[in-house]
């Protein structure tokens, strides 16, 4: 097996790793509802994806004592 050489310096190692960053999602409005989601997810407010109800939407605490 091959094996390096001479040591990699901070700086080469560096320059390598600039692509490697958080990048942050790209959100849509909801059709349904008007809420934020991400792309290809279900919207977690209303539950629907693509205009089907996906996942029945979670009710609150609030919601079930009345």
């Amino acid at each position: 097996m091959a094996h390096p050489k001479r040591r990699q310096s901070k700086t080469r190692s560096a320059k390598r790793r600039t692509h490697y960053k958080a990048v942050e999602p790209t959100l849509a409005v909801c059709p349904n509802c008007g809420a934020l989601y991400v792309y290809h997810k279900v919207c977690g407010e209303c539950g629907f994806y693509r205009g089907v109800v996906a996942v029945a939407p979670k009710v609150k605490d609030e919601e079930v004592a009345e």
